[in-house]
C-alpha cells in the first residue's frame, strides 16, 4: 500500500509446532492508530518483537518507510525511526526525566554520551528533551527521577523518550497496563494528539481505549488475524464477538 509506513505480509514464525504468527498481514498508515487486540496467547508480543526486530520471522516481509527492514537488528530499526514501548520499563531510574529524553537526545545528534560535567547546561540537548516534555505533558515532572514517578508518568516518559528520538512510527505494548481510570483516560488524550505527529500501532487490553483511540483494529486469535475494520465494523463482526468480544462483554 503506497501511504503504509509500515507493511507487513505473509509473515509467519513457528516454536516448534504451535504456530505463533500465522501469515499476517497488517499495515499502518500515516496519521492514524491501528490496534491490534485479541486473547490473551493470541500471539501479539510476538508479532511486535517480530516487527522490532527481536524475533526473526521464519517467512514473510516486513517494511518500514519502503524499505525491508527483515535483515536488521533492534537498533537499526529503531535508528530508521521504529520506536517502541513494552509492557516492562527500560528508563534510566536515577536519572530525572529530563536526563533520560537528553539521552535520547544525545543518541539522535550522534553525539559522545556525557554523564558527567555540567550537560544541563547545553541547550543543544536540553532544548529538544525539554520539548519532548512538554510534548507529553511531564514538562513540571522534568527533574523528577524516574523511579519517583507514577507508572502513567513514566509511560509518558517513554514516550517523551521516543519523540525525542525522532520516532516516525510507535509501537505501543500494553500501554496501558496497571493504570488506574485517570490515569489511562490522561494516556488515552496523549496518544490522541500524538496521531498526526506519529502514527501508533497499539496492543491493547483497554477496549474503552481502543475503542476511542482506533481508526483501525485487527482483532488476532491463535496467531491468525481474523478481521481488520474500523470501530463500528469490529464491534458488529460476528467472528469476533464469538472469539473475543462476546466474552468481554
Amino acid at each position: 500500500m503506497a501511504d503504509a509506513i509500515l507493511d507487513i505480509r505473509n509473515l509467519s514464525k513457528s516454536f516448534g509446532g504451535l504456530k505463533a504468527t500465522d501469515n499476517v498481514d497488517l499495515d499502518l498508515r500515516a496519521g492514524e492508530i491501528h490496534a491490534l487486540i485479541g486473547p490473551n496467547g493470541a500471539g501479539k508480543s510476538t508479532l511486535i518483537h517480530q516487527v522490532c526486530g527481536g524475533i526473526r520471522p521464519d517467512a514473510g516481509s516486513i517494511r518500514f518507510l519502503g524499505k525491508e527492514v527483515l535483515g536488521l537488528g533492534v537498533a537499526a530499526r529503531a535508528r530508521l525511526g521504529l520506536g517502541r514501548t513494552f509492557q516492562i520499563s527500560s528508563l534510566a531510574l536515577d536519572f530525572s526525566a529530563l536526563r533520560n529524553v537528553m539521552l535520547a537526545v544525545q543518541s539522535r545528534q550522534g553525539s559522545s554520551f556525557r554523564f558527567f560535567g555540567n550537560v544541563i547546561a547545553d541547550t543543544g540537548l536540553t532544548d529538544p528533551a525539554r520539548h519532548a516534555l512538554d510534548r507529553v505533558g511531564l514538562a513540571a515532572r522534568a527533574s523528577v527521577p524516574a523511579a519517583e514517578l507514577s507508572h502513567g508518568e513514566r509511560r509518558q516518559l517513554e514516550i517523551a523518550i521516543a519523540v525525542a528520538l525522532g520516532s516516525r512510527a510507535l509501537l505501543l505494548d500494553e500501554p496501558m497496563a496497571g493504570m488506574g481510570p485517570e490515569g489511562s483516560r490522561s494516556l488515552t488524550r496523549l496518544l490522541d494528539t500524538l496521531r498526526a505527529e506519529v502514527p501508533i500501532l497499539l496492543v491493547e487490553h483497554d477496549m474503552d481505549a481502543v475503542f476511542a483511540l482506533a481508526d483501525r483494529i485487527s482483532v488476532l486469535v491463535y496467531g491468525r488475524v481474523i478481521a481488520t475494520g474500523t470501530v463500528d465494523e469490529i464491534r458488529n463482526h460476528p467472528d469476533v464477538r464469538r472469539a473475543y468480544l462476546g466474552a468481554a462483554a
